[in-house]
């Protein structure tokens, strides 16, 4: 089953340059799944966007289609055939 994974600006080095990174994974897959596969291939990326215990990092906000996966079930979060998984920095400021 195929998903696209969309990266910023900010990671893309850690991925040869690419903005987007066609990844392959069996059905059923759940977030923890897409990213495991995604960092097995560019491993830069994993120190990126999960901690040290296998957690997303909390300045990173990752969306399976246009739902963020925190509000649904983290890294167990299922996703779908075909899914646009979109990692994005969180912005603050003031």
């Amino acid at each position: 089953m195929g998903v696209t994974v969309h990266l910023p600006g900010l990671l893309r080095a850690d991925a040869g340059g690419a903005a987007h990174l066609p990844v392959d994974v069996g059905p059923p897959a759940v977030l923890r799944d897409v990213l495991d596969t995604l960092v097995a291939e560019h491993p830069g990326l994993d120190r990126r966007i999960r901690d040290e215990q296998g957690r997303l990092r909390r300045y990173v906000n990752v969306f399976v289609n246009t739902d963020e996966c925190r509000a649904l079930g983290g890294l167990d979060t299922p996703v779908p055939e075909g899914a646009d998984i979109r990692v994005l920095p969180s912005v603050a400021g003031g």
